[in-house]
């Protein structure tokens, strides 16, 4: 039997030792990488390679980072999409996972974390999912064809939404702690001072419209998150 080829993942930044750098770990890692230094070459080459994973830093010239996201998102790409950046504000990380990232990682950052949120993020996009739908009040997810309703509007969810959805849902009325959270999203346990759960979980409510429905995502302080019907 043939061997599977090795995941490829682009690499876009616009600083050579930050390019030249990620390229050798990836490939040291088993991985087959390619880099380009710009937002416009990073859209080329994600329509030419399909690459299995992007990393894409936020601060580029030309076509910056949250625009190529975007523009992927727009013409319905669901690659995976890992965002870096300098900048320390939430909100920049928030405008991320707006524009359609899947997670974000801010510099400087640690090689290893990188790695592993990769590894998570490839080990998502490779899972197989189980025929059915879920459904939980006026909530309704289709694993097979990864869409969501609520009600009779469907719900427009990143890689990384739909995958916390589809665990809550799977859990539904059980409080599922964070670390267990991480763990099973991310492949990896940031501690509790980690804000990343929090950002996805705020923006999973917004979509499912919690502000002006009944709420369906629970916070139990000190432990986790529960989603039930209200």
């Amino acid at each position: 039997m043939a061997q599977a080829e090795a995941p490829l993942i682009l690499v876009a930044d616009d600083d050579r030792s930050t390019r030249d750098s990620l390229v050798t770990a990836l490939e040291l890692e088993g991985y087959r990488a390619v880099a380009v230094p710009d937002g416009a070459m990073a859209l080329e080459e994600v329509a030419a390679r399909r690459p299995d994973a992007v990393v894409l830093d936020i601060g580029m010239p030309e076509v910056d980072g949250l625009s190529v996201c975007r523009r992927m998102r727009s013409r319905q790409d669901r690659t995976p999409v890992l965002i870096l950046t300098a900048r320390s504000e939430i909100s920049e990380r928030i405008s991320g996972l707006d524009a359609g990232a899947d997670d974000y990682l801010g510099k400087p950052f640690s090689l290893d974390e990188l790695l592993a949120r990769l590894r998570a993020l490839l080990r998502r996009t490779r899972y197989e999912e189980p025929s059915g739908a879920l459904v939980v009040g006026d909530l309704r997810l289709d694993e097979t064809a990864r869409r969501v309703w609520r009600g009779q509007r469907e719900v427009e969810l990143t890689k990384t939404e739909f995958d916390l959805l589809q665990l809550l849902m799977r859990n539904a009325g059980v409080v599922l702690a964070q670390g267990s959270i991480y763990e099973q999203i991310w492949g990896y346990d940031f501690g509790p001072d980690s804000k990343n759960l929090a950002v996805y979980i705020g923006y999973l409510r917004r979509k499912l419209g919690d502000d002006g429905a009944p709420q369906l995502i629970r916070t139990v302080r000190g432990v986790g998150y529960s989603l039930r019907a209200p």
